[in-house]
């Protein structure tokens, strides 16, 4: 019983990555990371518990060829060939990939090759798949698999040869005059294949085929630049060209919808490439109408209406633009009752604004059947308690318009006004519409109602007593519009206080026109609420003409020049930059060709770890550092011995008269006496020629610094010279010393760091 306790919590455990794939997808849906995770925890799980993982990614990526034919060889390898054959149905016809598709045929070829009718089906797949994918520009496979496929037919007798025969050239010769990769090699094999049977036939055939391909590779230069998502518009474009030079317009139309197609696997959430593709099927629909093909004018009209039926029912279920479009469309084609149910399958969506979708169904009711039809809507919109205010306002216009009546749409308004007293976007469409029947004493009456009924907040009001304003300066006298300036002084006596000024500007400005400059708007504290209003609307990357800049002749002056801003690059500084590179990307400017040929020569920057010259601090010390007197304290510095020691046997040295301390043998008599036995030696003295050679070698390794460079290399202890030098450190001193010139000092230094550079090592530490 245990046992069976431990094997049932196995089956329900649930590794920790799946949970926070799980979380993950509950805020992004899209998340293509989570959906990996879940993806590869799938592949390792039985079949009948990772089918309800399939199922929902080819729910959520329901045009992803990718997912379908991870699900579909899930199912393979288990054999469920019944499941796999019904996959197959729900998404062969809607997803036109290539790899999909390959993989309908390698099915099909596995799992029927022992049938009697095995060679028929598999033809049949063949022909099926070249008519839906044939025209990708990557399906120089498959054209090639059913060659092969239709060559390896075993034909008994000269007639079953004779259709074999045409049957193979039937395909090329389909396949060659189909842009694609590859076409090159396929048009050499039906070449050769047409020679193999009848050389003199063949030279006739291959002519009369070689201009269309000529046309398509010709084409096919165009789409190879095609490969990237933001040029599937101009691919789109070029097909609709007619790169083939075809008067067939069902062909034309056959290749441009395969290019949206094609283009909808990657762009499915975007309405404009659903709305283009059934407006071309449209069109097309109409140009071969008349011309007299009824039949393929009807087929691309259903199909332009089935495009429209893909987009709302798939990816785009709550996109308003396309249900719109797709109501209009069948209201083109006078199905009305298909109309309305577009539209009662937006409105059941629970979780959007119906608002909008009520008035075009009103506008649409009242088009196709009258006034009173859309009457009927606007009463279904008034119990839906998700609609907004601007249903009322939209169903007055619609009465009074339509029907003439303007009573009926002033019973709307004040129906509506009852119910959306609080809104100030209401009352001013209600005020704009009596404005415009010229109701002076109608309009001035729901101003005064308004204002005095306390629904509105003082911050909701202000934009009506503005309007209450420029409507006595229009129609009213002075002292109605003295009076109405007191009373919005009254209710706005904390923002006015001490700016009693600004409110003059109201009662004279008209429409753009300001009685100040922008810069005295501002001294006086004027705030227009229409415009500030109209300003949050808008967005800042949208000019309009009506809200104009407050500037007058005075205030447009020459600006001060800008920066191009568009030319900077985004500051993102690298991590760990490497010495010597610029820490934001593109802020170095281009290398100098000669230094580029120099630093090809050179080892890679990862050769190198150390140590590295701070070449501020050597420049310090060089512009600090005194140059001795004499060469003799530098040889000191650097040998630790006397001049005289160390330049023994490198030729006479002069005698500076200093005491000699020469060494002498015990026992001896005296001075004198010595210094009488001193004999020259000889001319031709082995012994001493060889350490004479031997020191002009140890010169050469250890060598001799001027005076700058043993300063300087005594400063910089961490700088250990047995190590090979950075050459790029060496040039950096060089530069520097030239600018300097003070390039005569170190000479010796820069020489002995070249040498140190290239690898070589010096006996002389800091």
């Amino acid at each position: 019983m245990s046992a069976e306790g431990t094997s049932d919590q196995a089956a329900e455990y649930i590794p920790e990555k799946v949970k926070k794939a799980e979380k993950k997808l509950e805020e992004n849906p899209y998340d293509l990371d989570a959906w990996s995770i879940l993806i590869r925890e799938a592949q390792n799980q039985p079949i009948d518990k990772a089918r309800k993982t399939y199922e929902r990614l080819v729910a959520q990526f329901p045009s992803s060829g990718r997912f379908w034919k991870l699900y579909i060889e899930a199912e393979i390898k288990a054999k469920n060939y019944d499941k796999v054959e019904k996959l197959f149905q729900r998404c062969l016809m809607k997803v036109l990939h290539i790899d999909l598709w390959k993989c309908y045929l390698s099915y099909v070829r596995e799992t029927k090759g022992k049938l009697p009718s095995y060679k028929e089906k598999m033809a049949q797949a063949y022909d099926f798949a070249l008519d839906k994918i044939g025209m990708e520009i990557m399906s120089y496979q498959i054209w090639v698999d059913y060659i092969n496929f239709l060559k390896g037919v075993e034909a008994v007798g000269s007639y079953a040869e004779n259709q074999r025969i045409t049957a193979v050239r039937r395909v090329y010769q389909r396949g060659c005059v189909n842009p694609m990769i590859n076409i090159e090699q396929l048009w050499r094999d039906y070449s050769k294949y047409e020679e193999g049977i009848n050389v003199h036939l063949a030279k006739k055939m291959i002519e009369d085929r070689s201009r269309g391909l000529h046309e398509c590779q010709e084409s096919g230069k165009g789409v190879r630049d095609a490969q990237q998502v933001d040029m599937w518009k101009k691919y789109i474009q070029w097909e609709k060209s007619n790169p083939l030079r075809t008067e067939d317009q069902t062909l034309i139309t056959k290749r441009v919808m395969f290019a949206y197609e094609q283009c909808l696997l990657v762009l499915g959430h975007h309405p404009d490439v659903w709305y283009e593709a059934a407006q071309y099927l449209e069109q097309s629909s109409k140009l071969l109408a008349e011309k007299g093909d009824m039949n393929n004018a009807k087929l691309f009209s259903d199909e332009a209406a089935n495009i429209y039926e893909r987009a709302i029912a798939t990816l785009l279920k709550k996109n308003m633009l396309l249900h719109f479009s797709f109501a209009d469309y069948e209201e083109s084609r006078m199905k009305h009752e298909k109309v309305h149910n577009i539209y009662n399958r937006l409105l059941a969506i629970e979780d959007i604004d119906p608002t909008l979708v009520y008035i075009q169904y009103m506008k649409f009711a009242r088009r196709a059947e009258g006034i009173k039809s859309g009457r009927t809507i606007f009463k279904k919109a008034r119990e839906d308690l998700r609609t907004r205010h601007h249903v009322y306002v939209s169903a007055a216009l619609m009465e009074y318009y339509c029907s003439k009546d303007k009573s009926v749409a002033f019973k709307i308004f004040e129906l509506g006004l009852k119910k959306y007293g609080d809104v100030p976007e209401y009352i001013l469409a209600y005020i704009d519409y009596l404005s415009h029947l010229n109701e002076d004493n109608n309009t001035r009456v729901l101003f005064e109602r308004v204002l005095t009924s306390g629904s509105l907040s003082p911050d909701k009001s202000g934009e009506i007593w503005a309007r209450f304003l420029a409507f006595e300066s229009n129609i009213g006298d002075l002292a109605s519009i003295l009076k109405v300036e007191r009373r919005r002084f009254m209710a706005f006596k904390e923002e006015y206080e001490g700016k009693e000024t600004a409110l003059l500007v109201d009662r004279y400005k008209f429409m753009d026109l300001y009685p100040c400059s922008s810069s005295e708007l501002k001294a006086l504290g004027y705030k227009d609420v229409s415009r500030a209003k109209l300003a949050a609307l808008i967005p800042e990357t949208v000019t309009t003409p009506s809200v104009p800049a407050l500037k007058d002749e005075a205030d447009r002056k020459p600006e001060y020049p800008k920066p191009d801003t568009n030319q900077m690059i985004p500051f993102q500084p690298r991590h760990l930059a490497p010495p010597g590179l610029h820490p934001v990307p593109g802020g170095v400017f281009p290398v100098p060709p000669a230094a580029v040929i120099l630093m090809k020569l050179l080892p890679p920057p990862t050769c190198f770890t150390g140590p590295f010259v701070q070449v501020d601090e050597l420049m310090e010390t060089f512009r600090r550092c005194t140059l001795p007197e004499t060469v003799d304290i530098v040889m000191e510095m650097m040998t630790g011995r006397s001049p005289d020691l160390a330049s023994e046997g490198n030729g006479p040295t002069e005698n500076n008269g200093a005491p000699s301390k020469s060494l002498k043998r015990p026992n001896a008599d005296s001075d004198e006496e010595e210094d009488k036995s001193a004999v020259a030696p000889p001319v031709h003295d082995i012994y001493r020629a060889r350490q004479q050679k031997r020191i002009r070698i140890n010169a050469y390794s250890t060598p001799t610094f001027e005076p700058c460079a043993v300063e300087c290399y005594r400063t910089l202890p961490a700088y250990r010279l047995d190590q090979p030098a950075p050459v790029t450190r060496v040039w950096s001193l060089r530069r520097e010393m030239r600018r300097l010139n003070m390039s005569h000092k170190c000479s010796v230094g820069f020489r002995f760091a070249e040498n140190a550079g290239k690898g070589k090592t010096a006996t002389f530490l800091a």
